[in-house]
């Protein structure tokens, strides 16, 4: 939203003309017609006025009545005699149509000087104002539209109403009022000390009044009124990128100027701020671009609503509103959260937009001593509300310009470009890296911190000295230097972790400046990774690869304790593969070559190391185990082989023995007996 500092000028400027005093002009004594004793003037005469403004929509003018009261409170003497013939009396610039009339004589009023801030009229009384005694006049004129630039503080037409009404009198004289009528239909807005109303009059007008007046020369009120829902629209297709965009120009019927000139801006600066943006039209409904007057008590020339997808314009906003408030179609809270930066970066984008489209003379909000004097840390700036100090919001959107400008310095239009579409697909700073590494997104935009770790992240520039001068309250300082010390701390971190990824905790800490939190993380992550150095180094002298166990337990969500059992169950396995490598025999005698015989320790030592690899530390021991055992107990397997075998050759000689002699016995038993017996002859 923009504020209205050009325009709350100018109603000083009419506040200030509006406490000039009514003068009384032609004080004659006797014998002098020209001496008048002045210094007597300001407590001899008064004069106050009831006047009353009725606006007049149709015929542009606000017609004004004055019931004019002048008194003369000065005593004849013996010797002189004290009267007024005429008085002066300041009223509005640009008025016009003066008369004035009086009973029993022929008043006349005629324009004696004319300024940018008021008009001297002198009204001459008709016949003398005696001594003691009072008259009555009534003075009328017409406040009519001087036309020209959209910015003039008086405007009077069917759509807008907008002039000042002065309380009229001479100087420190008590009475008069003020009344103001509007006819049906007009929302009015007006800034008054002591004004009553409104009230409905028979007719249905709108009546304003203040009653008795202490010091009618006090007595300013600046009224702004409208038709609410009076528009002519205008549909415009505005091309961005490969979309065209529908944009309806929503204008007061009789100021087609604004029309023209706002729809010449659209068409050609929304495609020029897309582009320097670099980032896609992402408004879900049709534009609306609506003429407006500001209903705050602070005053605005330009406001955006995201929800409803329109944008207010005041009637006299300049070209720089116009482009600003064009570029909150990308600023508009969904991609900056805090106000500064969307309206630093709104207004920065605008003026390069009009450099662009090739308009001159276009400026922004300038931070003059003045205001710096009295500029607050951006983080301070709330949201706008009726209590806001006018003065502060100038110093604020003066010195969110001058950030956004100072910022793009360093980052430059491509970098500016990188951080926008990262926060545009939700990129959180502290991405993670590798291969393997998946997106981390951010639930909501970016705050002033999660800008300045974008901004850093995204274009390799520092910004926290910015962020010291312009944005951080005094209490927030500590935490600039708590981030330095953190990002150091991770960035040491990081680098020594290598292809291993700091767990997502670590750099949500980061995120949300929880900075301690963040230190205590990244400690015990300096020591899990002592624990991994360890590992690494124990399995790197025992011939063994490490396993992904350990860094998965790293990267994981069960925090560093998990790592730390991990790494304690590795360096125990590898100690169990170690001692069994180390019961390798290394030149086998006899015996253990037997006792191995259909045995192979080294398969399993081998499968031990395969598991181990894989991170199955439980299989790991087993065939370490497996191993040692073999090759410890080999001796005494290959003795008992030994012993088993001599038993057995023994056992089988001793069997063959007996088995032949039981054939020889068995032979001898079964041999036949041969009779010989003698023959005849």
């Amino acid at each position: 939203m923009r504020p209205t500092p050009a325009r709350r000028l100018l109603l000083v400027a009419l506040a200030v003309a509006a406490a000039l005093l009514s003068i009384p002009t032609a004080g004659l004594v006797p014998g002098s017609p020209l001496e008048a004793p002045t210094a007597a003037a300001a407590t001899s005469f008064t004069m106050t006025g009831d006047t009353r403004y009725v606006v007049d929509p149709g015929k542009r003018r606000v017609h004004v009545s004055v019931a004019l009261t002048a008194t003369n409170h000065r005593t004849d003497t013996k010797t002189r005699r004290f009267f007024y013939d005429s008085a002066s009396i300041a009223v509005q610039p640009g008025t016009t149509g003066f008369k004035v009339s009086t009973s029993g004589a022929k008043a006349v009023v005629r324009v004696t000087k004319k300024t940018k801030t008021y008009t001297l009229l002198r009204i001459d009384f008709g016949k003398q104002l005696a001594a003691g005694a009072t008259r009555k006049l009534t003075l009328t004129f017409d406040i009519t539209d001087p036309g020209g630039a959209p910015t003039r503080t008086t405007r009077i037409g069917q759509s807008l109403v907008s002039f000042g009404a002065w309380g009229l009198g001479s100087e420190s004289s008590p009475g008069g009022s003020v009344t103001v009528v509007f006819p049906p239909g007009f929302a009015v807005d007006v800034t008054a000390t002591g004004l009553g109303g409104p009230i409905a009059d028979a007719a249905g007008n709108a009546v304003y009044s203040t009653g008795r007046l202490a010091n009618p020369l006090t007595f300013f009120a600046y009224f702004v009124a409208d038709r609410p829902g009076n528009y002519a629209e205008t549909t415009l297709q505005i091309p961005i990128g490969d979309r065209t965009i529908p944009v309806t120009v929503r204008a007061w019927p009789d100021d087609p100027t604004w029309a023209a000139r706002v729809s010449d801006f659209l068409t050609r600066g929304l495609p020029a701020l897309a582009e320097d943006i670099g980032l896609p039209w992402t408004v879900d409904r049709p534009l609306i671009v609506e003429e407006a007057v500001s209903r705050t008590a602070s005053g605005f020339s330009g406001r955006y609503d995201p929800p409803a997808g329109k944008i207010e314009i005041a009637y006299y906003a300049t070209s720089f509103v116009v482009l600003h408030e064009a570029a909150h179609a990308w600023f508009d809270g969904g991609l900056l959260a805090d106000r500064w930066a969307s309206e630093g970066f709104a207004s920065f984008y605008a003026l390069r937009a009009a450099a662009a489209i090739g308009e001159k003379n276009v400026t922004g909000d300038e931070l003059t001593p003045a205001l710096e004097a009295v500029r607050i840390p951006l983080n301070a700036w709330a949201a706008p509300d009726a209590d806001s100090t006018s003065t502060v919001d100038d110093a604020e959107y003066a010195a969110a310009l001058k950030l956004a400008t100072l910022v793009a310095e360093r980052a430059g239009p491509d970098g500016l470009t990188a951080v926008w579409q990262a926060i545009h697909e939700r990129r959180a700073a502290y991405q993670p890296m590798g291969p393997q590494a998946a997106l981390e997104t951010a639930d909501a935009a970016p705050d002033w911190r999660g800008l300045l770790d974008l901004l850093e992240e995204r274009t390799g520039a520092r910004y926290d000295d910015l962020w010291a001068t312009w944005v951080v309250r005094p209490a927030e300082s500590d935490l600039l230097e708590s981030r330095a010390t953190a990002r150091a701390l991770y960035t040491q971190t990081t680098d020594r972790a290598g292809l291993w990824r700091l767990p997502r905790i670590v750099r949500d800490a980061l995120r949300v400046w929880q900075f301690d939190q963040a230190t205590e993380l990244l400690v015990d992550a300096g020591r899990a990774l002592d624990d991994r150095d360890a590992v690494t180094a124990a399995a790197t002298a025992a011939g063994l690869t490490a396993p992904a166990a350990m860094q998965a337990a790293f990267e994981g969500p069960q925090g560093f304790a998990a790592t730390a059992a991990e790494s304690d169950a590795e360096l125990a396995a590898i100690g169990v593969y170690r001692d069994a490598a180390a019961t390798k025999p290394s030149d086998p005698g006899p015996l253990q070559r037997i006792g191995l015989w259909n045995s192979d320790p080294e398969h399993a030592l081998g499968q031990a190391a395969a598991a181990f690899a894989g991170g199955d530390l439980q299989a790991t021991v087993t065939s370490a185990a497996f191993a040692k055992t073999t090759w410890l107990t080999a001796g005494d397997i290959g003795r008992n082989r030994v012993v088993a075998i001599v038993a057995s050759l023994a056992a089988i000689l001793l069997g063959g023995w007996l088995a032949l002699r039981w054939l020889r016995d068995r032979v001898t038993r079964r041999r036949p007996v041969v009779v010989r017996t003698a023959g005849k002859g």
